[in-house]
């Protein structure tokens, strides 16, 4: 993954490679942000899954909002957003956060959406494999799995220290 911290301004707020694939694997969800056009921008959380390697893969119905604005552009944003805290009396909020360049990607082969489903389901649905797997082939017919390929990442934190 090209992970870029040079485009980081506070340099002292780097989340370290290691940390941003740990938030990339573990996060419950992401918002895809993506342009709509003459709309403006869109931007929706989604669950999703990573590969381990270069490519996040999303699944939703075969027409919406989503799929028009890639077919429109395929250049969208990915962010996941780790831990969260508020830190009212010193007026700051402790985050970690990654977000990705990417390239959207619809029509998959079978194989390929198979393959997604099937990882989503391991991710969401670790207990229940097999009925998940059912589920999908039940509903494939009306299921887009869209595939964001990886152009670029950065990541960045705040850590605050515990009073004493």
């Amino acid at each position: 993954m090209n992970y870029i911290e040079s485009e980081i301004r506070r340099q002292d707020r780097l989340l370290e490679y290691s940390n941003a694939i740990e938030l990339l694997r573990n996060c419950e969800y992401g918002v895809l942000s993506m342009q709509a056009g003459d709309d403006g921008a869109y931007g929706i959380p989604v669950n999703y899954v990573w590969d381990d390697e270069l490519s996040i893969y999303i699944h939703c119905a075969p027409e919406g909002r989503k799929l028009r604005c890639i077919t429109s552009c395929d250049r969208v944003s990915f962010c996941v957003v780790g831990s969260t805290r508020v830190i009212p009396d010193k007026f700051t909020t402790e985050y970690e956060s990654v977000v990705l360049a990417c390239t959207a990607h619809t029509h998959l082969t079978e194989e390929e959406r198979r393959r997604a489903l099937s990882l989503l389901i391991g991710k969401y649905s670790p207990g229940y494999t097999e009925t998940g797997l059912q589920y999908a082939e039940k509903s494939f017919h009306r299921t887009e799995v869209i595939r964001l390929d990886i152009v670029s990442a950065s990541g960045k934190c705040k850590r605050v220290p515990e009073k004493r």
